[in-house]
């Protein structure tokens, strides 16, 4: 067959086995286009019930008193992720910002925090005061315990030792859905569901907290909507649909909701305030789109993984599993090759494809970084993108793609 690939640089031998790969995942796609569809419905008509309408485009300056655009946003965004109230708003920055926010907001000194995880990831893991380096104003200062228990090799929840742990201190059990820097799968709505319901039915007071990053979308419920009391996340990830230029949110029980945004603003204030900026039609319209795009996330991430397993390359997920979130890793056991593909991811993007990425010392992270991000907006991982710590197996974090050619484009340029 011909090669209608080979101006972009990509040999005969990997179109060849683009196209093998492309075959194989086609009953994957079917399976992801099914749940995109579900989601988009509910999407559609969480903003149609709401009654959202123009004027709720518009925009609030100062303290941002009766943003009627905020507030309806709000919502919208807490029915679609099945919780009684959301806290949506631009001035959040990042995933870990909001997560940092929703674990300050509903723990006190005294109280403990037990993941259920492992170990969170670097940057959650210094708010825990759990990093090498000491950060003065961590949960650790403020005299809040932490303890984990680490999943099962198989990835699943170890749902014996967490009850075992669970004493009179134990205020809220941390989930985190996706993989963070680790080797271990994502959990699954039907993982989560196990932890829940073991907790609350050891005692109904404990409140599970989930970290919901990367997650949303990709399959066809929400943790809130089966029983987590309270999640959050980033809005350039996948709600934001590729089009939010920031933000972040906090979802779940609305008590909680609102201590949470006591925290972030201020007692007695709370989210009554917080000005739209001019952000609203941004938000949602990101929101809108976000099904569509985690769905062709998901499907550059499924052929990425096909054609690497074809190719001979370790990846995790199978391009055969199910998936909680829209990370995909490949394991080249060889720092120059992990250099090496950031580059060509790089080299495929929109934006500073002429750039080199080299490693560095990222702010919050204990190794060194490599990052390919040419993205419309930073750090964006809605967008293509790929980074990943410089320590042994030196794995490829692979997320986003809001179009599937542009990561199809790049993993095949990789192979070449």
């Amino acid at each position: 067959m011909s090669n209608p690939y080979s101006n972009y640089g990509v040999s005969d031998e990997a179109a060849s086995l683009a196209f093998k790969a492309s075959e194989a995942v086609l009953p994957i796609y079917e399976k992801i286009e099914k749940i995109r569809e579900i989601n988009q419905l509910r999407v559609m008509e969480a903003f149609r019930s709401k009654r959202f309408s123009e004027p709720h485009l518009g925009l609030t300056t100062g303290y941002g008193y009766d943003d009627i655009g905020r507030e309806k946003i709000e919502e919208v965004f807490a029915d679609i992720m099945g919780a009684q109230k959301a806290y949506v708003r631009i001035q959040i920055s990042s995933g870990t910002q909001a997560i940092s926010s929703m674990l300050f907001g509903i723990l006190r000194p005294g109280d403990k925090l037990l993941s259920a995880t492992g170990r969170p990831y670097d940057t959650l893991a210094a708010t825990l005061g759990l990093s090498a380096e000491t950060y003065d104003g961590s949960l650790s200062n403020y005299g809040i315990e932490y303890d984990e228990v680490e999943l099962k090799a198989d990835g699943t929840p170890d749902i014996d030792a967490l009850l075992s742990k669970i004493d009179d201190k134990v205020k809220v059990v941390f989930i985190q859905k996706s993989r963070g820097y680790t080797g271990r799968r994502a959990l699954r709505k039907d993982d989560i569901k196990s932890i829940i319901d073991a907790v609350h039915g050891k005692r109904k007071d404990i409140i599970v907290a989930v970290d919901n990053c990367y997650g949303e979308f990709t399959e066809d419920r929400e943790p809130c909507s089966y029983g987590a009391d309270i999640c959050a996340g980033s809005m350039i990830k996948n709600p934001g649909g590729g089009i939010a230029p920031s933000g972040g949110y906090i979802a779940g029980r609305e008590d909680l909701v609102e201590k949470v945004a006591r925290h972030i603003c201020a007692p007695g204030l709370g989210s009554e305030v917080g000005p739209s900026l001019g952000f609203n039609r941004q938000l949602a319209q990101g929101i809108f789109m976000a099904p569509h795009v985690v769905a062709e996330c998901l499907k550059g991430a499924v052929f990425a993984a096909a054609a690497f397993e074809l190719a001979g390359i370790k990846t995790s997920p199978s391009y055969k599993e199910e998936r909680g979130d829209i990370v995909q890793t490949i394991i080249f056991d060889d720092p120059d090759k992990l250099v090496s593909f950031c580059g060509k991811v790089q080299s495929c993007s929109p934006v500073d494809s002429f750039v080199t990425p080299e490693p560095w010392d990222m702010p919050g992270y204990e190794d060194k970084v490599v990052m390919a991000a040419g993205t419309f907006t930073s750090g964006a991982t809605t967008e293509f993108s790929c980074d990943g710590p410089l320590k042994p197996p030196y794995i490829a974090y692979m997320q986003g793609g809001l179009v599937y050619e542009q990561v199809k484009l790049a993993v095949m340029r990789a192979l070449s």
